[in-house]
Formats: C-alpha cells, structure tokens, sequence
C-alpha cells in the first residue's frame, strides 16, 4: 500500500530551518556577548594593573624627588661649609703677611732711603719715604720687582725735590720725596712656585745625565 504525505511538507522544512537560524542567531549573540563581557572584564584587570603599576612609580617619583631636595640641600650645606672653612684658612694664611712684608722691605730697601708711611690694604701696599738720590729710588724698585720674594710689581707714584736736605754740612744735598705701590703676595702664591720648582728638581734628579747614557753605550 502506497502511503501519500498531503500535509505542506515545505512549508513544515521552512519553519524549521527559520527556527535554526533565530536559534543560531542567538547562540552567536549570546556567545559574542560573552566574549565582550569577557574582553571587557580583561582590559578592566589590565586596565587596574597598569593604574596600580603607575600609582606605584608615582609615589616613587615622589620619594626621589624628596631625596633630591635633601641632597640638594647637603650640598649647599657642604658648599657654606667649605666656603667658611676657606675663610678661616685664608685667614689663618694671611695672619703673617704683615710680618712678611716688613721683613721684606728691610731686606730689598737700599741704603740711602728712609721709609716714613707704609699702608696695606688687602693685597696693596702703599710705601712713601725719603730718597737721598733718584738712583736710590729705581733701586728700590729693581729689588722689588725682581728680587723680592712677597713683593712684586712696583708703581712709582711720586718722587719730588724734598724741602729737606742731608745734615752733613760739607756737603748739603736735596732729599727727594717718593711713594711707592707694590702688590704683596700670598702665601700660597709663593709657596707654588718654590713646589713647582721642587718637582722640576725632583725631575731632574731622576732623568739619566747624557754622560752616564755615552757611558753605558761605549
């Protein structure tokens, strides 16, 4: 017996096939749903990692900035301490360079010249005295200049006829008036000198003579 399907049989295949696919449509909805959520929540974590990472680095920031206001402020101390430790060497350096300066001019004052003032202001030091002749002056000032160890660079500021004359009364001669400016050295200018030469000694000393090296050689 031959059994025949009337019921609209396409129509049935249609309705199914429509439902699969709303059915489909959703699954993909709900899945890609899914998906975002789970996106969302790991750029969410990403996200607060970063921001804990840069709060982190931020309060590090600050706390190297703080260290450098405080070393900042170490230097500066260290620089006030230092300027203040140089001053009182300084000062303890320059004590005696009265004392100097007078042995010096006892030393390269020729005779014939009578010192009357002598005024130090700092480094510059003002001398003004009796000459008996102007040769007498321009030796002062060759033994400054070249011969004087604390004493350098002479300017002759005045020299001029005195009202006063020698007392030996066989033979009466006119004094002459002059001042002087001389620059006085410092310690430690003078101790550089004599150190650098002491090295260039030292040098030399050790370096082979030619000699010995002809000897060696013959």
């Amino acid at each position: 017996m031959i059994l025949i399907n009337l019921l609209p049989h396409r129509e049935e295949k249609r309705l199914l096939r429509k439902q699969a696919f709303f059915a489909g449509l959703g699954l993909s909805a709900v899945a890609g749903a899914v998906v975002v959520a789970l996106g969302y929540a790991v750029l969410q974590q990403m996200i607060s990692t970063q921001q804990g990472r840069n709060d982190f680095l931020t309060a590090e920031i600050h706390k190297l900035e703080d260290d450098i206001k405080d070393v900042s402020g170490l230097k500066a101390e260290i620089e006030s301490l230092k300027a203040r430790q140089k001053a009182v060497e300084d000062l303890q350096l320059d004590r005696n360079m009265p004392v100097h300066m007078l042995n010096e001019l006892v030393r390269q004052t020729p005779e014939g010249i009578y010192l009357k003032t002598i005024k130090q202001d700092g480094q510059a030091v003002m001398v003004t005295g009796v000459a008996q002749t102007n040769e007498r002056v321009s030796e002062f000032l060759r033994n400054t200049a070249y011969k004087s160890e604390w004493l350098e660079k002479p300017e002759l500021q005045e020299i001029k006829a005195s009202n006063q004359q020698t007392r030996d009364a066989r033979d009466p001669k006119r004094l002459f008036d002059f001042s002087v400016r001389l620059n006085l050295k410092r310690p430690q200018d003078v101790a550089a000198p004599v150190a650098a030469g002491a090295s260039g000694a030292a040098s030399g000393a050790l370096a082979p003579s030619p000699t010995a090296s002809a000897v060696k050689k013959s």
